[in-house]
């Protein structure tokens, strides 16, 4: 890795003014070194879209399942297992990190884990039903793992007042990562289907496909991505141990932080439902074909890659709680669309807000971390964060699938049942207190 680059080496986003870009970093920071840090967020977004959101839950259920009706709480249920996982082990893995300055190295180890298991993803066939789950429980936690770690970079890179346009550059340039590994599958599965193979049997393709995406795209953050923080050398506990002293500090020495966990547990509980289960919703509601179904994820990318860009400035302008109750508001106009949505332009609509709000609620979130989070101790921070998220994923989409299955079906009930996890997330927003929280993280020892 190179220390040395200096102002004039490969440019970050070109729309990125001098001024603009030296206002929101921090000094020593370049424009290659913005540039691939962003491309990580660039490189992990097609494993998302194409194997969480799109083609691989679809391929589980209607073919390594079979079309039976457990099929989908199965897919969840590994999810679920994965993420339970994270919870459990991410807070003393980001605080092993912060004692030995090494993200890079277990963003690098967590990486080569998800290229590697996703391409076995290939190996899933019909019937393959516990091969299946297994590869994806681990491509999963890996994949967590590294959204983590390269998230707790941010404040390193940014300056306390940028947090959330340069987060918002991450995530935007992410969300058409997303959309290249998407685009890409199609093309693919068209040109399969040409030579007479069908589209079930294109999905071992696409999976290696998206494996070589993500390992191409994330060679620029380990060349050029710098870790700056000193080791704080914190002695290494348990992995329960870790995370129970680290939730009653939260409660004691950093309130503000510990209401943001509860707060993005909340909200990120809808997410979590429109990011797993958007594409069940729109083929078992909405009657989607498999091509409206890639179109509808391609126009909720797009929203979330414009909402990304653009209110980055507007939360740095008037703060991460009013720009954060903004998109929380949007999200529970978004559930109510959908859910009285009769006509497929309506629900269209819906899903514009859904791009939209998607975009500026998660770079929200990672630069509020970034406000309140020691810098000395980011990774642990954000592995935090990552745990309450990963609660979110667990809480969000099991509570759908319990709706549906108690009224045997009844998809616009669970989705409606979801806005109010948005609601939840509001009533807990309106306690922080980003002026305290600030003052609680300066106050911090090292």
């Amino acid at each position: 890795m190179n220390h040395g680059e200096q102002g004039g080496a490969t440019a970050a986003p070109g729309t990125i003014s001098q001024g603009l870009f030296r206002d929101a970093v921090n000094p020593g920071v370049t424009r290659r070194e913005v540039w691939a840090w962003a491309m990580y967020d660039f490189a992990n977004s097609g494993y998302t879209t194409v194997v969480l959101t799109t083609v691989f839950n679809s391929y589980f259920v209607a073919v390594v399942a079979a079309g039976k009706s457990w099929g989908t709480l199965a897919f969840t249920a590994a999810l679920s297992l994965s993420y339970l996982a994270i919870m459990l082990t991410m807070p003393t893995l980001g605080a092993r990190a912060d004692a030995n300055a090494s993200k890079r190295r277990l963003l690098f180890t967590s990486t080569v884990g998800c290229v590697a298991v996703t391409a076995m993803l290939a190996l899933v066939g019909p019937g393959d039903i516990w091969l299946g789950l297994a590869i994806l429980a681990v491509s999963n936690y890996c994949y967590c793992v590294g959204e983590s770690i390269v998230a707790a970079f941010l404040p390193e890179i940014a300056k306390p007042q940028a947090l959330g346009r340069v987060s918002g550059w991450g995530w935007g340039f992410g969300y058409f990562g997303g959309m290249l590994a998407l685009g890409l599958s199609l093309w693919l599965v068209f040109r399969l289907s040409a030579d007479g193979i069908p589209e079930s049997q294109s999905v071992p393709y696409v999976m290696l496909l998206t494996a070589g995406i993500f390992a191409v795209a994330a060679i620029a953050p380990f060349l050029f991505l710098r870790e700056r923080s000193a080791p704080t050398h914190r002695p290494a506990e348990g992995l329960l141990g870790r995370l129970w002293a680290a939730w009653q500090e939260t409660g004691k020495s950093f309130p503000d932080f510990r209401l943001l966990l509860l707060c993005g547990a909340s909200y990120q509980a809808g997410i979590a439902v429109v990011i797993t289960l958007a594409a069940v919703y729109a083929t078992q509601v909405m009657g989607f074909d498999m091509t409206q179904t890639m179109l509808l994820v391609f126009t909720v990318n797009i929203g979330a890659a414009v909402g990304a860009l653009l209110f980055g400035h507007v939360q740095d302008r008037i703060g991460h709680k009013k720009a954060l109750t903004l998109t929380l508001w949007g999200w529970i106009v978004m559930v109510l669309i959908a859910y009285m949505a009769v006509s497929l332009w309506i629900f269209w609509v819906a899903a514009v807000i859904a791009g939209l709000c998607m975009g500026t609620s998660q770079s929200a979130g990672r630069a509020m971390v970034g406000a309140l989070a020691p810098p000395q101790r980011s990774a642990e921070f954000y592995s935090l964060w990552t745990f309450a998220i990963q609660l979110a994923a667990v809480v969000g989409p099991l509570s759908y699938g319990l709706v549906t299955w108690i009224t045997q079906g009844n998809h616009r009930l669970a989705l409606l049942v979801t806005g109010v996890f948005f609601v939840i997330g509001l009533l807990v927003l309106s306690r922080v207190d980003f002026v305290r929280g600030a003052q609680r993280r300066d106050a911090a020892p090292g």
